[in-house]
């Protein structure tokens, strides 16, 4: 009689217990509790082929917490336990110091510090632990400037939030000391040097303390200090100015946020008691760009916001950043800090400070077998072409 051959097709004990562990939830614990059961165990968890599966899988990783400049760069844990990660966890090492004059923003795993001590910016991977440091371009050391960290993968399929070996570009963008003009640069981790300078003909304010760049799509926004919003285009390295909203320049610039509005153009949220307004960009088919109104908000209606805290709000309200892989924002009223999310109009408050600094949310998967224990200081690397 022959054998039965189904049990041929079964799979193994460790492709079984690879689709139980790949669908855990992203959060830090569920890995490293994982890893923690048995050799086996840690071992199919920590496999590169399999973290790769693990965040194809998830797709968007979790919002671990915010970096923010209080006398020194600091990490801000927003998970609550087991997730939690210390703040000396991610510490920035060497970064941290009041000599650095502040983050530029975080994006894919990766966080932007300007130096104008040093006139450099460094680039930290606060998982890995490495950092590199580059010198600014020649145009871009006589004045302030902000910027952005890019993941810069190319590869099929790959998944932001575990970039830490992949290459990636930081973008500058200043303006002319002459005429105003906006100016940007582009440095590659890959050939290790500054691009041509890009500049427009268009005048453009920009401000040094104004908000970080926003990713949407495949181009970088900011918003300078006055009407008009400054776009850097990554795929064909172009910088404009486009037309903002019309009641821009009303508003100050704690009370605006470049957001990606839910047709996945560029949107713009305006936070001005008693209200949270979204508007979002269009474009007809005949190339013709209007702002629109997608929704307006009354306070009262977002869940977790106190009545008595909005009675006292009135001239409070800030805007301290946006989470673009979460589209939540961060918001400052009457001396606490919450978190927004604007699909849900939900918030949870995180604490209460006297202190208001714009907050960059750090979003990345957290592995075990991974990351070095002495922060940013693990390896440096110095890049001065």
């Amino acid at each position: 009689m022959a054998r039965c051959r189904g049990a041929a097709s079964l799979p193994d004990d460790d492709d079984l217990l690879r689709e139980i562990l790949v669908r855990l939830p992203p959060q830090p614990s569920s890995l490293v509790r994982a890893s923690a059961v048995c050799k086996r165990w840690r071992g199919l968890a920590t496999d590169p082929k399999f973290l790769q599966c693990f965040r194809a899988r998830h797709g968007k990783p979790p919002l671990l917490g915010v970096f923010r400049t209080l006398g020194e760069l600091v990490f801000n844990p927003i998970l609550g336990p087991p997730d939690r990660i210390s703040p000396d966890r991610f510490s920035l090492g060497s970064c941290r110091s009041r000599h650095h004059n502040g983050v530029l923003g975080c994006r894919h795993g990766r966080v932007l510090v300007k130096c104008f001590a040093t006139k450099e910016v460094v680039v930290c991977e606060p998982i890995s632990g490495e950092q590199r440091r580059v010198a600014v371009p020649s145009p871009f050391k006589c004045g302030f400037f902000n910027g952005a960290v890019v993941c810069a993968a190319g590869d099929q399929g790959h998944v932001h939030g575990g970039c830490h070996s992949s290459p990636f570009k930081v973008v500058l963008v200043s303006m002319s000391r002459e005429d105003n003009r906006p100016l940007a640069c582009v440095y590659s981790s890959e050939t290790g040097i500054w691009g041509n300078i890009i500049s427009t003909a268009a005048e453009c304010c920009l401000s040094d303390t104004g908000s970080p760049g926003t990713l949407v799509g495949n181009s970088l926004y900011w918003l300078p200090m006055r009407d008009g919003i400054l776009e850097f285009g990554l795929d064909g390295e172009s910088l404009s100015v486009i037309e903002g909203p019309p009641v821009t320049d009303d508003f100050s610039d704690g009370s605006r946020q470049i957001i990606q509005a839910e047709d996945g153009n560029i949107g713009l949220v305006i936070f001005s008691y008693p209200s949270i307004q979204i508007w979002q960009r269009k474009v007809n088919c005949h190339g013709v760009a209007n702002w629109l109104v997608q929704k307006t908000v009354d306070m009262h209606n977002i869940l977790g916001l106190p009545p008595q805290i909005l009675l006292r709000a009135r001239g409070m309200e800030t805007i301290l950043g946006y989470a673009e892989d979460t589209d939540d924002i961060f918001i400052y009223v009457d001396s606490n800090v919450y978190m927004v999310q604007l699909k849900s109009m939900q918030s949870k408050r995180l604490h209460e400070t006297r202190y208001v600094f714009d907050y960059h949310p750090f979003v990345s998967f957290y592995t075990p077998g991974i990351a070095n224990s002495g922060g940013c200081d693990g390896a440096v690397m110095l890049h001065h072409k």
